[in-house]
């Protein structure tokens, strides 16, 4: 009767027990890998699967998801199934992520450690199957050695082929596929070792020669060669997973200024006498050459001109916007203007002259004094900014709270949902339909978590910066290079225009116009009470003679200041 008790005890505990869950990564470096033997997976993937099912089974953990790189170098870590994988973990509840060897996982020091912090930050521990690794002192001193291991054995591979590479670059090899118009033959000498070669393809290299020689004659270009010989029947040749396609115009460009076609590789830069058949001769590719680079140069002389005020402003008759254009005298000197588009293209009736490109800047730069504010008023400002945080900040305390307290339950429940769709509590669809639930709140509460910090730090930053560069805009202005002042006005204004008596009106961007209206509205204010007017014109005006600010009525205090 004891016994029988206690093997109920031990079952029923056994069944409380909870399962421990894992995720299997497998890997190959190579697309030949991944298909060797006809298959679809090679033999090497099957044999890590069945290597990590083992270890698995030794942990006592159910491997619920499997993910798989096939072809893919550990080099890098900017792998689908490498990052499918640590997202799955982020998003889920496994303690281990089992490998069939480190080197499937990472081959460098640096993505290994951000790959195990990875782990670590979401509770997965990291298990090999092949070696005997864990979270131990010396389990960390042997993974910290077989990642070494693993980025010294990646690295001198490559040392090697790179060595291999110029050895054959050297005897006059082609390092690499050869470009159009040659074909890579495999061949078997009599004592049975493959000797790969390059042969002259005898289909595409008459069309090639031809088109060296075409261009060479000065008679067409690049595009009506490209014609030609697509006409001619000129097209790529095709491969297990592209087909033959006609050439585009870049890769025509490449094949004219290849130097591969004249008998000569180029390799990191350097040019190497190469022992394959030339199809043109280097008098001819010289030829094209020339003509290539004095076609270039010569396309090169219509450039647009460049300045900061390009593209800003606007014409104050009709509004359209205001284009560079330069005029030059019989003596040969050259004016830059602004002209109105709308007269230029007829587009309007405006008879708005041209201005001068150096009267635009003096007025845009006349326009940094009407802005800038003085030290009382930034002090000023700045106080009733600090006060008006402080203020809507002192009642979102307890809706911190509560966003913090909301944020944990929802987090609990997508734990608990998981856990229920591994013991097939519940199936796949009402797993998602649940999870999506979830998950829309947990991106609302984030959002207004957000904004919250948004607002005590941020915002209030954000406005002391503002009213700072207010202090100083016309020095700093003055003082800045063409691209920073560009930058200048496309923060401070959102439009420019001049107006035919080369006045300047602009329209000051937020936070800028309510600072200029708070900084002003109070000498305004004083001076309309003591003439007795009111005006509520905040424009921001300057022209060539005088610089004025336009007055601004009081605004009421906001929270958003």
């Amino acid at each position: 009767m004891s016994t029988a008790t206690l093997d109920t005890t031990t079952s029923e505990r056994a069944a409380e027990t909870p399962v421990m869950l894992a995720v299997s990564y497998l890997r190959v470096s190579t697309r030949e890998q991944a298909e060797r033997g006809g298959t679809d997976e090679g033999f090497s993937i099957p044999a890590q699967r069945e290597a990590n099912a083992r270890k698995a089974d030794e942990l006592g953990a159910r491997v619920v998801r499997e993910f798989i790189d096939a072809g893919e170098s550990a080099r890098s870590a900017d792998r689908d199934g490498l990052q499918d994988m640590l997202a799955f973990i982020a998003a889920s509840r496994v303690q281990f992520c089992i490998v069939h060897k480190l080197d499937r996982l990472a081959r460098n020091r640096a993505d290994d450690v951000k790959i195990h912090e990875a782990l670590i930050s979401a509770g997965v521990t990291l298990v090999s199957a092949t070696e005997s690794i864990d979270q131990t002192p010396s389990g960390m001193l042997v993974h910290g050695i077989m990642s070494s291991i693993a980025e010294f054995y990646s690295r001198n591979l490559a040392t090697e082929v790179t060595k291999g590479l110029t050895q054959k670059v050297a005897q006059g090899g082609t390092p690499g596929r050869a470009p159009i118009g040659y074909l890579n033959v495999r061949q078997t000498d009599d004592q049975g070792r493959e000797i790969r070669t390059v042969e002259v393809d005898p289909e595409r290299a008459p069309l090639i020669a031809w088109a060296f020689e075409r261009y060479a004659a000065g008679e067409t270009s690049v595009t009506a060669l490209l014609r030609d010989l697509t006409a001619r029947g000129l097209v790529s040749v095709p491969s297990p997973k592209r087909p033959s396609r006609p050439l585009g115009k870049n890769a025509l460009y490449r094949v004219l200024t290849n130097p591969y076609y004249a008998g000569v590789i180029r390799y990191k830069g350097a040019l190497h006498p190469g022992a394959h058949e030339p199809i043109v001769k280097p008098a001819l590719f010289d030829q094209v050459q020339s003509l290539l680079k004095a076609r270039n140069a010569h396309a090169t002389r219509h450039v647009q001109h460049a300045h900061h005020l390009k593209g800003l402003l606007h014409c104050g008759n009709c509004g359209s916007r205001m284009l560079l254009d330069f005029a030059t005298n019989p003596r040969g000197t050259t004016y830059a203007y602004f002209v109105c588009s709308g007269r230029a293209s007829k587009r309007t009736t405006c008879t708005r002259r041209a201005v001068p490109v150096q009267v635009a800047e003096r007025l845009v730069e006349d326009s940094y004094a009407s802005i800038t504010i003085s030290e009382d008023d930034y002090r000023h400002l700045a106080a009733e900014v600090d006060a008006a945080f402080d203020k809507r900040s002192a009642g979102r305390d307890q809706e911190f709270a509560d966003l913090t307290a909301n944020r944990a339950r929802l987090e609990a429940e997508s734990d608990k949902l998981l856990a229920a769709h591994f013991a097939d509590a519940i199936d796949l669809p009402t797993l998602k339909r649940h999870q999506d639930r979830v998950r829309a709140g947990l991106a609302d509460i984030e959002h207004r978590l957000r904004e919250h910090d948004e607002l005590r730090v941020g915002g209030r930053g954000f406005l002391h910066d503002s009213l700072r560069l207010l202090t100083d805009a016309r020095r700093a202005y003055a003082h800045s290079d063409d691209g920073s002042r560009r930058l200048a006005n496309q923060a401070f204004y959102t439009r420019l225009e001049i107006t035919e008596d080369e006045q300047l009106h602009s329209r000051l961007a937020e936070p800028f116009a309510t600072i200029v209206r708070e900084a002003t509205g109070g000498k305004e204010a004083k001076r309309d009470a003591s003439t007795g007017s009111a005006t509520g014109n905040s424009d921001v005006a300057c022209s060539r003679k005088t610089l004025w600010v336009g007055r601004a009525g009081l605004e009421p205090a906001t929270e958003g200041l």
